[in-house]
This record gives structure tokens, sequence and C-alpha cells, in this order.
């Protein structure tokens, strides 16, 4: 049982802080690096819950949107348990793997295999991919894919630490989970997207823009337009 009777303690003022298992490290510390990783991605599940509680359950001309009920169930709750497993992480990788504490109990299989489960049952009810998706939409899709990136991130933070400590010192399990994860993540914002009835958005490579950008200044500027093609970017 953890018991927290004041948040401040004055031991981290040096530029050091304390691992689980109690070794005191710098907080530049690739660890350290990982674990805090982990806490904004968790920060940032706590504004998804908060965002898809918010979706208006009404149109703008007054008609309901059926659909929003069913996602915020499913959201908040797989949102809810994600969270817990961020802890529990986090509590892991906040020790050396041969020091780890006495009660931690480690994430299994089981945790990435859900993952998998929940993203076969989405993909079911959505049309395959002919593009690359903007990260953009309504307010939870648009923080799913910021939390995507920085689940991408905490992934790479993991490979380095790996590099740094060793082969052992990051299991393979928690490298696996968190890359099923940030692909959960983007499955569960397109998900939302499709219940909702709204539309991704699509990216466009240059050349089908229809003149667009860079290469829209090229063109026109062959047409000693360069003036109209500024303006419109």
């Amino acid at each position: 049982m953890v018991r927290i009777d004041r948040v401040y303690t004055g031991g981290g003022d040096a530029g050091q802080t304390s691992l689980v298992d109690g070794s005191r490290v710098s907080k530049s510390e690739s660890r350290l690096e990982v674990v805090g990783t982990i806490d904004e991605l968790n920060s940032l599940f706590g504004v998804i819950s908060m965002e898809v509680n918010r979706l208006p359950e009404t149109h703008a001309d007054g008609g309901q949107r059926s659909t929003v009920r069913q996602v915020c169930e499913v959201t908040t709750s797989v949102i809810g348990r994600m969270q817990h497993e961020l802890f529990d992480l986090g509590a892991e990788l906040s020790c050396p793997p041969d020091n780890i504490p006495e009660g931690i109990v480690m994430l299994g299989e089981g945790a990435s295999e859900r993952l998998v489960d929940e993203m076969d049952a989405w993909l079911e009810e959505l049309s395959p991919l002919t593009s690359f998706i903007l990260p953009a939409g309504e307010a939870p899709v648009a923080w799913l894919q910021v939390a995507r990136t920085v689940g991408r991130r905490l992934e790479r933070r993991l490979v380095e630490l790996k590099e740094k400590e060793g082969e052992d010192s990051v299991r393979a399990f928690v490298l696996s989970y968190v890359n099923r994860l940030s692909d959960w993540l983007f499955v569960l914002a397109r998900w939302i997207t499709m219940r909702l009835g709204e539309s991704e958005v699509l990216w466009q490579p240059v050349g089908e823009r229809d003149g667009s950008g860079v290469e829209g200044i090229r063109i026109q500027r062959q047409h000693g337009d360069i003036g109209s093609a500024i303006d419109d970017l």
C-alpha cells in the first residue's frame, strides 16, 4: 500500500532523485526519461478521457448523436484500464530489473494480447486505409493522435535505455507492449471517428494537391503570379 504524507521532500533540489529500489540517480538518467515519458503519456490519457466525456450529444440542428454515449462508455473504460497499466509499467521501469522490490507485480502477455484483440474488433468495423491519415478530428481523436506520438517517443526512449544499459535492462515484453499501444491508439482514434460519423482527413502527396503549397508557387511563378500564390498559403 502506497502512503504519501506530503508531496515535497526537497530531496530532488540538486538534480537527483530516488528510484523505487532506493538508489539515487541523476534526473537526466535514461531510465528517468523513460518513466517521465510514461507519466506524460498517462497525463494525455486523462485529457482524452475528459474530452470524450465533453462530446456534445446533439448536432447543431438539435438532432441526437446516437453513438456518442457508446463512444464515451467504450473509450472511458479502455483508457481507464490503460492508465492503471501505465502505472504498472512505470513502477517496473523505476528501478533496475535485477532489483525490483517485492510486491511489484509486472504486466504479463495478457495485457498485450488484450490490445490486439481490441484492435481486431475495432478494425472489423473500419474500412481499409487508402492513404495516410492527418492528425485531425474531434478533440478526443486529435488528442489520441498526440498520445500516439508520445507512445512512439516512449518506444524510442526504451530502445535507447536498452542500448545504454544492455539487453536485460528492459524486458522484451515491455518493448512489444509499447509498440502495440501506439498501434492501439491509432486504431481507437479511427474507430471513434467512424462511430461519430466524421470523415478522416487523408494525406494527399504534393503532386496530388492541385497546385497547392510549394509546387503551386513553382507553377504560378511560371505564369507570373507569385504574389497570388504566396497570399494563398
